[in-house]
């Protein structure tokens, strides 16, 4: 847990006036640069853990990849500033993400230019095909052990955390971020890596239920979405235009269905 959290030195205030000296474990967040085929494309705020699950989850999310095989390397490099993670694609996956980083850092005043990054920004996402055999005695089964499977989340009380759960509620994978997107880039990004299949199960987050989460999910073909929190109104609107399957503000007893 090195990379992902530090001890600090805390002074704890009681209700009743006391002062007492304490250590605790603080989640890092710092400066990641992803850079594709040597070119710099994003910057995101990361615990610097499991760096190579991110960069193919985080490929795969900015469709820059349509498999695994399309990422020839990656490679971490540290900095004082933070850490800059260099991914390699294929040859016929370079152009990709040429015109990507040209959508990115275009800045005009033009409406026509506003349009276009308004259709990128909200892409037509592909169906999902992939169904969850999932029962609702499994979703609640899975929501009672993620505690348990989150250690980082259990020392600092500071990041969020997205598992793969089986059909059954077994919980297959987990993977720990202080952003929430991180941390399902990471378990994508380690799926894909490992061959992992969704097998009929669904995917559990420890967070509300943004667009951004569902685009991730449905790029991943994933059947069936579960989140801790309320969704926003177009995660809603592209769940339902994707065929996403929803359960949201999901609590020991009780959850909503989409």
């Amino acid at each position: 847990m090195s990379q992902a959290a530090t001890g600090h030195q805390l002074l704890r205030i009681g209700a009743d006036g006391s002062r007492t000296s304490i250590d605790r474990s603080i989640a890092v967040e710092a400066p990641v640069a992803i850079e594709i085929n040597g070119i710099g494309y994003a910057v995101l705020m990361s615990t610097p853990a499991d760096l190579e699950d991110l960069a193919f989850g985080f490929a795969q999310s900015e469709r820059l990849i349509d498999a695994p095989e399309d990422i020839v390397s990656v490679e971490a490099h540290e900095s004082d500033a933070g850490t800059i993670l260099r991914i390699w694609l294929v040859q016929s996956k370079a152009e990709r993400a040429a015109q990507r980083v040209r959508h990115r850092v275009s800045e005009s005043s033009c409406g026509l230019c506003g349009i276009e990054n308004l259709e990128q920004a909200l892409r037509p996402l592909p169906p999902v095909s992939a169904r969850s055999d999932a029962s609702d005695h499994a979703v609640f089964a899975a929501l009672e052990k993620l505690g348990a499977q989150q250690p980082l989340g259990e020392a600092t009380g500071a990041v969020h955390a997205a598992a793969l759960c089986a059909a059954g509620g077994t919980i297959r994978l987990v993977r720990e971020d202080v952003g929430r997107h991180n941390a399902f880039d990471k378990l994508i990004g380690a799926m894909l890596r490992d061959g992992l299949a969704w097998d009929g199960g669904f995917a559990l987050l420890s967070s509300r239920c943004s667009y951004e989460l569902v685009e991730k999910a449905a790029l991943a073909n994933c059947p069936l979405l579960v989140a801790i929190s309320a969704p926003t109104s177009l995660a809603l609107d592209r769940a339902k235009q994707c065929g996403l399957q929803l359960r949201i503000l999901a609590r020991h007893d009780s959850m909503l269905s989409i």
